[in-house]
């Protein structure tokens, strides 16, 4: 499988070096020096690549996706903070007949915390016994761009759906400091005791082999998925 890759960053270069250890080949690496191509020169540079991998920039999404659509290359979109687009993102991917895979955090031990923090949501929510109040909290390196970041955002959607306290506004505290890969805090406090379940990431690994799992799934497919679809798939060959 050859791979191109948007971004050079500390995610990139994850991304590429567990490819290159897997024997997948790298092909073009886009960086913000190419930022200033015009869409038909990306489309030219991606085509012959099997699928592309985006841990750029949000300003740098729709392009991307827009470029990857019109070359017929799938791409796993590994970058946050461009979800207020999104309805222009699912347009570029469906008028050029292309494939895009996204989520919050592509790390499989992260995807599974989420489900971890659905099921207690639906213990603690509203209405439920105890009286308990919902918490988040996060931390990530300093050079990160988005704060909250876009996985804490989704566990705030977690917490805010029907099963949990829908309606209620829920604070999100973000640190950014150091090298931080990453932290997630959902806690559920009430006067009588405090529950709280964490995932803590030790380094970009889990997130790159998921970008490369997502990338292998999105092959010969067609649409927009999230990488819940993608771990739909793994837990029931492994249930099989």
């Amino acid at each position: 499988m050859r791979l191109a890759l948007f971004g050079r960053g500390a995610m990139g270069r994850a991304v590429a070096e567990r490819a290159r250890a897997g024997g997948l080949e790298i092909g073009a690496v886009f960086t913000s020096a190419d930022a200033g191509r015009n869409g038909d020169q990306l489309v030219a540079l991606l085509r012959g690549h099997d699928v592309a991998i985006d841990f750029s920039t949000a300003d740098g999404v729709l392009p991307h996706v827009t470029a990857c659509a019109g070359a017929s290359v799938p791409l796993v979109e590994g970058t946050t903070g461009w979800r207020d687009r999104e309805a222009a993102v699912r347009e570029a991917v469906e008028k050029g007949g292309g494939a895009l895979v996204y989520g919050a955090n592509f790390s499989i031990g992260a995807n599974l915390f989420f489900r971890l923090v659905t099921r207690a949501a639906e213990l603690f929510g509203e209405g439920g016994p105890g009286d308990y109040e919902p918490f988040i909290e996060e931390a990530h390196h300093a050079q990160k761009r988005d704060a909250p970041s876009g996985s804490a955002l989704r566990l705030r959607d977690i917490l805010t759906g029907p099963a949990g306290w829908p309606g209620r506004p829920i604070g999100i505290a973000s640190t950014r400091a150091g090298h931080i890969p990453g932290a997630h805090r959902v806690g559920f406090d009430s006067a009588a005791d405090q529950i709280v379940l964490e995932h803590t990431a030790r380094s970009r690994e889990g997130f790159a082999a998921g970008a490369l799992i997502a990338a292998t799934w999105i092959v010969g497919r067609r649409g927009v998925f999230t990488f819940d679809e993608v771990l739909d798939d793994m837990l029931a060959t492994v249930r099989r």
